[in-house]
């Protein structure tokens, strides 16, 4: 390690709660890096829903109300994280980092110093790496990046050549590769139509063009207000966020796959209207967990139902590959400064922009 500064500003999670749990430092430790680890000099780092929920406790099983943001009454602070564990305080969260390596730990490639990277958020035991019983997450096992430093092991970190910005780099990690799992674990294809309730948002800005990626058919759900940002991302059909009658304003389209993280009182709807042998596949419900479930229409029709968390090793790689390429694009909604997170996730919580939000150091 060859960084001499100590001390770095951070914004650190101090238990489970609302806003106020995040405190902001001025004099936080620099971590150090450990052997198999780098430094980084963090450029942006992105927000999204596993911050919100994790810091409120939205996982544990007591909670059975839609993604708010604020504290609950009751929160299992053994089941309170993705995991179905708990969380240790003081907590750096942050799962999006991108920014340039400045250290490196013992017997380290000092040629990775002063390289570009983006954060894999998927903690592995690497001897086990498809094991998903030894997987943690990056800003929630591990301290993550709303910080100006944070560290990583090399395997979850990938150089990158782009000329997209830090900002507009740290909307990828966490919202494309949960979206490049739920369709990877679908199997989406060109001979699919896909149904993608909350367009707008992070995962299904990305559901959009990764899909549109493969070659399928795209109908996107989103509030009126947003359907030109949405068209911009290239679906077929843009409807509003909740029709009254879903299968007649699909006006005929044959829905093959539904890729949903909203879940909520108007999951139902998206269920009735797949086809015969389609396929549903989950990775949120920030409109509620709790669904009316007909098991008639799941085994009378055929469906298959998978819910997606940790993803294949490789998809990480893919989606680099992506960004470089340029076969996807960032949705860029607006950049704070880190001291502002709290500003920063109010704002995501009202879900007023369209894609992104990035906090810069």
């Amino acid at each position: 390690m060859n960084t001499r500064q100590t001390q770095m500003k951070a914004m650190v999670l101090t238990g489970l709660g609302g806003l106020d749990k995040l405190v902001w430092h001025e004099d936080w430790p620099v971590p150090a890096p450990g052997p198999n680890e780098v430094l980084i000099k963090v450029g942006a780092c992105g927000l999204n829903n596993t911050d919100v929920n994790t810091r409120s406790g939205w996982y544990s099983k007591a909670v059975s109300e839609a993604t708010t943001g604020s504290a609950y009454d009751a929160v299992g602070q053994e089941d309170s994280t993705w995991g179905g564990s708990s969380i240790s305080f003081p907590r750096i969260q942050g799962a999006d980092a991108v920014g340039r390596v400045v250290a490196v730990g013992d017997g380290g490639d000092a040629g990775l110093i002063g390289k570009r990277v983006i954060t894999d958020g998927w903690l592995r035991d690497w001897a086990d790496p498809m094991n998903m019983d030894k997987t943690g997450y990056f800003g929630s096992e591990c301290d993550g990046g709303f910080a100006e430093y944070t560290k990583t092991d090399i395997r979850n970190m990938a150089v990158i050549e782009s000329h997209l910005t830090d900002a507009e780099l740290a909307t990828f990690s966490c919202s494309y590769s949960t979206a490049e799992g739920m369709i990877t674990r679908a199997n989406v294809g060109a001979d699919d139509t896909v149904l993608i309730p909350g367009a707008s948002g992070g995962v299904g800005g990305a559901l959009v063009q990764l899909c549109k990626r493969r070659g399928a058919r795209v109908v996107a759900l989103a509030s009126e207000t947003k359907h030109g940002d949405v068209a911009a991302l290239g679906p077929d059909l843009i409807l509003p966020r909740a029709p009254a009658d879903l299968r007649a304003a699909l006006g005929g389209e044959k829905i093959t796959v539904v890729a949903d993280v909203v879940g909520g009182d108007y999951w139902p709807e998206l269920i009735n209207v797949l086809e015969r042998g389609g396929r549903y596949t989950c990775s949120g419900a920030i409109a509620g967990p709790i669904v009316e479930f007909d098991l008639r229409t799941f085994y009378l029709r055929d469906l298959t139902f998978t819910g997606s968390t940790v993803i294949p090793t490789h998809i990480f790689g893919d989606l680099v590959g992506y960004i470089e390429r340029g076969e996807v694009r960032p949705v860029l909604a607006a950049t704070y400064p880190l001291e502002q997170l709290r500003d920063a996730q109010q704002a995501f919580i009202d879900k007023i922009h369209t894609g992104n939000i990035v906090v810069t150091p």
